[in-house]
């Protein structure tokens, strides 16, 4: 009897330990993620926006830990840089156009590209969610200059939401090159309670145990972690830097008004050297590929031992 009842409670444990299942709802243009039968995003591939994107993000207690603007209206949030949309991927100099800031809006300039969807090559639902995706990245004219193909992996458990990215940039007919600007490249714009600005409880925390935007921002690191206190529960979320990625460690454009952004191509505007040259061009055929692991975990940066996570990561975990 004693070994019964040692055993039930072993099985009633045993949830907070496994990993939970992820679930996908296709529409017309769009996919909700469900992660252990909650709802985490939806993932926005095709629509009026000029890119794709995620929106909004959750932590695994439900909690809301994305800007909701522009694509939501929520009394007293911000409404600045209407083009940070959730989670997305975009660069500010692209063959001199701006994939960057190219939403409709006064600070738009003609010069601005768009991407477009192509295919949704694979949803799978599991333990290790599975979304395949093909987008062109054109110019005004709708030339096409990239095709990006985009394999996002989803995963959870009890107090952690887990999106691994695997993007490959394929140049179309011409040389194709990334310029060296701070507007860009993989970025999330967090929910204006977790900034460290104006009355927000973030803090940005990096690999080397730099904290807060003016010991961050510019600098290159293999990981940053930004975290906070959002409606009373300790929460952050992580970017993880894969050491395969074209430049690693990478640099950060991650501001104290609650941008968070990886920038591997912005080596001059960060370093403040105009002698640096940050910018990478890939001719036509060939391609790049860059990797990145989002965590948004329980706790802050120590509770929720992002360093070892970042080594786990490293190691192909």
């Amino acid at each position: 009897m004693l070994r019964f009842c040692t055993f039930a409670l072993v099985l009633l444990s045993l949830p907070a330990l496994v990993t939970a299942q992820v679930k996908f709802t296709k529409h017309a243009d769009k996919i909700d993620v469900a992660i252990d039968g909650k709802p985490f995003t939806t993932f926005y591939y095709a629509g009026d926006a000029p890119k794709p994107y995620l929106h909004p993000l959750r932590a695994a207690s439900g909690k809301i830990v994305t800007r909701m603007y522009p694509m939501e209206q929520v009394e007293g949030e911000t409404r600045d840089h209407p083009h940070h949309r959730g989670l997305w991927f975009t660069h500010g100099d692209v063959n001199g156009l701006d994939f960057w800031i190219n939403e409709a809006g006064p600070k738009r300039k003609p010069n601005t590209g768009v991407i477009v969807p192509l295919k949704v090559m694979e949803i799978k639902d599991g333990k290790n969610g599975v979304i395949k995706a093909s987008f062109e990245w054109r110019t005004p004219d709708g030339q096409p200059l990239l095709e990006e193909v985009r394999t996002m992996t989803f995963s959870g458990d009890a107090n952690t939401r887990r999106i691994d990215f695997d993007v490959t940039f394929t140049a179309k007919k011409q040389p194709v090159k990334f310029g060296d600007t701070k507007e860009g490249f993989f970025a999330i714009r967090l929910s204006d309670k977790l900034k460290e600005e104006r009355g927000g409880t973030g803090t940005m925390t990096n690999a080397e145990g730099m904290s807060k935007e003016k010991d961050v921002w510019g600098k290159q690191s293999p990981w940053v972690d930004y975290s906070g206190t959002l409606d009373g529960e300790k929460v952050g979320i992580a970017i993880l830097d894969h050491p395969g990625n074209p430049v690693h460690p990478t640099y950060w454009h991650s501001r104290g008004y609650g941008l968070f952004a990886a920038n591997a191509f912005g080596k001059r505007d960060f370093t403040r050297d105009k002698t640096q040259d940050g910018s990478k061009t890939i001719q036509p055929g060939e391609n790049m590929r860059f990797r990145y692991r989002v965590l948004i975990h329980a706790g802050d940066t120590a509770e929720a031992k992002i360093a070892e996570a970042y080594q786990q990561y490293k190691a192909g975990k």
